[in-house]
């Protein structure tokens, strides 16, 4: 979601994401809009989820020259001078409506969880390919309906239905002899949990904070306590910086920065179902940029899996939405 979607994927990036930021909830609307306007929002939407896929891309190039704490420091602390003009623009009051918690005091718990799932994520690219990482990290979208009912949240059969079929995926792609998970695919599990966790956690705060300024804060805090732990525990050259300057420029000012916005602005007037499935295919853009730009080739097997992880993520998102159209007129959600 990746983190700065999720964050900002409301729900990978800011709100988020994966990414990040990167990224969860889709909001409502009612998809209203002629032809034309429902293509433009359906491409831009596309533009988001290739943005974040090939930012997957950029993070592994950037491995090759920073350690993971330097990368995820430098590139989180450019997205959040992206959203500074947004941030700084004047509010009416209608906006400001129902805002309780200062975005300082909001971004707080965010920016921590963040901070850990982009650690998570940007070590275990090490260890693994972007293609499986997108899929891997994708898998949040069934972790977070997951996590909410133990939080007292209901979830669906789809939610089932989705998780089993991204099990099997998850087996397929990543599962060696020995019943036992790669170790970069383990960490971008464990990264996932993270990102699931965020979503929620945003998806409470989000309503009571200004949006673009709760995203602007802990974008920078995960950017601060990621180049803390790079300057205790890596070495930073000016050689190093300048050859990863062009996986830095794209991770922090177009997957963190520019896709968050978009997605932001766009989800507003989208369809719902065409945001589910077209958010849905940052994982398949992720495995293409792999094979693209870094020669990165899945086995059959593990085609299978993506298959059915993208399968699992799309049945948990479109799920709600379809049998909600399915509900007799005047059947309520019980409040």
């Amino acid at each position: 979601m990746q983190e700065e979607k999720r964050a900002a994927r409301p729900d990978r990036s800011g709100i988020s994401p994966p990414d990040g930021g990167r990224p969860g909830s889709i909001p409502e609307t009612d998809g209203s809009g002629g032809i034309a306007s429902q293509l433009h929002n359906d491409l831009l939407l596309l533009l988001v989820a290739a943005i974040w896929g090939f930012g997957f891309v950029a993070q592994r190039a950037g491995m090759e020259h920073l350690g993971p704490h330097a990368f995820n420091g430098i590139r989180f602390l450019l997205g959040s001078l992206v959203l500074v003009p947004m941030a700084c623009r004047p509010r009416d009051e209608k906006e400001l409506g129902g805002q309780q918690i200062p975005a300082l005091a909001a971004g707080i718990l965010p920016g921590l969880v963040l901070t850990a799932g982009a650690a998570l994520q940007q070590t275990g690219l090490r260890y693994t390919t972007a293609g499986k990482a997108g899929f891997i990290t994708g898998l949040y979208v069934i972790m977070v309906p997951l996590i909410g009912m133990l939080l007292g949240q209901r979830t669906d059969r789809g939610t089932w239905i989705g998780g089993l079929l991204a099990v099997l995926g998850l087996y397929l792609l990543s599962v060696r002899n020995g019943f036992a998970l790669a170790p970069g695919d383990l960490l971008e599990l464990a990264g996932a949990v993270f990102w699931a966790v965020h979503v929620l956690l945003l998806g409470y705060l989000s309503p009571r904070s200004d949006p673009i300024r709760l995203a602007m804060v802990q974008f920078a805090i995960c950017g601060l306590l990621s180049l803390a732990l790079a300057i205790r525990l890596e070495t930073i050259t000016l050689t190093a910086l300048r050859e990863a300057m062009v996986p830095l420029a794209y991770g922090g000012i177009c997957s963190v920065g520019l896709g968050y916005t978009l997605q932001v602005v766009v989800q507003r007037r989208a369809h719902p179902a065409h945001a589910a499935i077209l958010l849905s295919l940052e994982a398949p853009f992720a495995a293409f940029g792999g094979w693209w730009l870094l020669g990165e080739v899945l086995s059959a097997r593990a085609l299978a899996g993506c298959l059915l992880m993208l399968a699992g993520m799309l049945t948990s998102r479109l799920w709600p939405l379809l049998t909600e159209k399915e509900r007799p007129a005047g059947h309520g959600s019980g409040r």
